[in-house]
């Protein structure tokens, strides 16, 4: 147990220079802090294999009930077994970790951050890059194009004499994406912008290795860190965010997380992470902040029904106060269709994944709760050196001022790719200005649109004339900011610098049995909910039998 200093017992107010202000603890935080010494001791001198599984957990004294008037002036601390949380110790393990009532993560995420950095644990970094990036799509057009019984049997037919070299392919050939190339940095929030149509999704896709070649011609070379898609497993390195919401309708928030969170292995990193945290904080004799502990070892804790990812996901989402609430969906009422979206974000950032392709996470959102999503990704980023590229279609001014680069394609072409304080400089150089009191992100919407270009013209020298998206391409390539993405993509990766658990080398972030048990549990979930549907369906089949 440590020894009591000085600065235990008296606190001075350096504000204002009164330095004869101070702070004297009373009694009780005095046997507090004894009590907390000894539960440490007694942790630590526990078989390394059962240190993970405890922790201490301070309760004030508005959390305990039934307690003595001297714990009702200062709280109480306990030892608590991170494998065995209820809910309620769930969600007060998260609350004293985010140590706010806000929906932040800053604290939190800051605090993690600053116990690796005592012990010079480094964690996981991935960049993304993408060179000479084409996709094709041979597409109907006309009426052909609409899925009808008859044009789906004439597609069929025609296949079959394709495939036999009678017939040839009489189809429009699409360019989505057209020899772009760039970079996804790691600890750099990422806005990619561009207006409808343009490849956004198309894009996101590809980095996140979604694309159905079937369909598709692709060319080009996507990196991971240096490595290509086919030497590790990508889905389960980076996590794609649809603008589509899918879910089962009858199971509430909660649950969607909670099964989501056991088939992607949300202790998967943090588990690993542990064990080699604990054995540097031993050697070098550092205690750690209690709330930080236990949030940290609780989120090691794998094979359980209940997550507490899933807590934390659903605060600083704030979807804690519909958690039991179903999803639904049109034909079923349930949470709200902003709730919903939130959902679909959820459900793919409850797992361990650090690359994050997030696709219109804004549709259906207000301007407000789309600003704290983004803030609480950009913590995440900035702290945790995450690699996030975010699709927006037209963010509001606060929320554009949270990214720190802009990447922004319009048909097909990369117009742009830089810091975001660039952005504007590079468009002053091909004669177009921002005018006063217009966002940003309008301004890049509309100033490769033939209909609104015009009203962005200010170069005197010579009189408008419209500039098409592939010569403001060309244009990019030709400045300093595309030579600088050119020279950068030239050096390659130095793959020594790559972290063992960066990139995942198995297809499956549990042991089959695990996920079999998990389909199992939700499948039984639903069929009890339905039972009266499954019995009059039997009852049924037999009267008809």
């Amino acid at each position: 147990m440590r020894r009591s200093n000085a600065s235990d017992y008296f606190e001075f107010d350096t504000e204002g220079g009164n330095a004869e202000s101070f702070h004297r603890p009373s009694n009780a935080e005095v046997v507090l802090q004894d009590e907390e010494d000894l539960m440490w001791e007694a942790i630590s001198r526990l078989p390394s294999m059962k240190q993970g599984r405890f922790a201490i957990l301070k309760r004030t004294s508005s959390e305990i009930e039934h307690d003595t008037e001297g714990e009702r002036e200062s709280g109480t601390a306990e030892t608590i077994d991170v494998t065995r949380l209820d809910r309620s110790r769930r969600e007060l393990v998260v609350k004293k970790a985010l140590a706010t009532d806000d929906q932040d993560n800053y604290k939190l995420l800051s605090a993690i951050k600053d116990r690796l950095d005592r012990v010079g644990l480094e964690v996981p970094k991935v960049e993304v890059r993408f060179q000479n990036l084409n996709i094709e799509a041979n597409a109907q057009i006309g009426s052909r194009a609409l899925p009808n019984l008859l044009n789906v049997a004439r597609d069929f037919f025609e296949r079959i004499l394709i495939g036999l070299r009678i017939l040839r392919p009489n189809k429009c050939r699409l360019h989505i994406l057209k020899d772009i190339s760039g970079i996804v940095k790691p600890g750099r929030m990422t806005l990619l912008l561009g207006p409808p149509g343009s490849g956004k999704s198309t894009l996101l896709l590809a980095l996140a290795g979604k694309l159905d070649y079937k369909s598709l011609k692709v060319s080009g070379d996507i990196t991971y860190n240096g490595t290509n898609l086919n030497e590790f497993y990508v889905r389960r390195t980076s996590a794609y965010i649809s603008q589509t919401d899918n879910h089962l309708p009858e199971l509430t928030v909660r649950e969607t997380f909670d099964f989501a969170a056991r088939c992607q292995g949300a202790s998967e990193g943090m588990a690993g992470c542990m064990k080699e945290l604990t054995k540097l904080e031993t050697e070098n004799n550092i205690r750690p902040t209690p709330e930080i502990d236990a949030f940290m070892k609780a989120s090691s804790v794998g094979g359980k029904k209940h997550s507490i990812s899933t807590d934390y996901i659903l605060k600083v989402l704030g979807l804690d106060v519909c958690s039991e609430t179903v999803v639904g969906s049109d034909m079923q009422r349930g949470v709200s269709g902003g709730q919903r979206k939130r959902v679909t974000t959820g459900e793919m950032i409850v797992g361990p994944r650090k690359t994050l392709f997030m696709d219109e996470i804004s549709t259906g959102l207000d301007s407000s709760t789309t600003f704290q999503i983004v803030k609480c990704v950009k913590n995440f980023v900035h702290l945790m050196e995450g690699t996030v590229l975010m699709g927006l279609l037209q963010p509001a001014p606060e929320t554009y001022e949270l990214f720190d680069n802009i990447m922004f394609i319009s048909e097909g072409y990369m117009v742009y790719q830089g810091p975001r304080e660039d952005v504007l400089e590079f468009f002053e150089s091909l004669g177009f200005k921002l005018p006063p009191r217009k966002g940003v992100a309008d301004f890049l919407q509309e100033v490769t649109s033939k209909k609104d270009q015009a009203q962005y013209w200010v170069d005197p020298s010579k009189p408008y004339e419209f500039i098409p998206v592939s010569k403001m391409a060309d244009a990019f390539k030709n400045s300093r900011f595309g030579r600088s993405l050119e020279s950068t993509l030239n050096v390659p990766y130095d793959k020594s610098r790559i972290h063992p658990s960066a990139l995942s080398k198995t297809k499956y972030a549990a042991p089959k049995w695990e996920l079999l048990k998990s389909c199992f549990a939700r499948e039984k979930l639903l069929i009890t909910r339905h039972r009266f549907l499954y019995i009059f369906r039997t009852c049924q089949i037999r009267s008809r039998a």
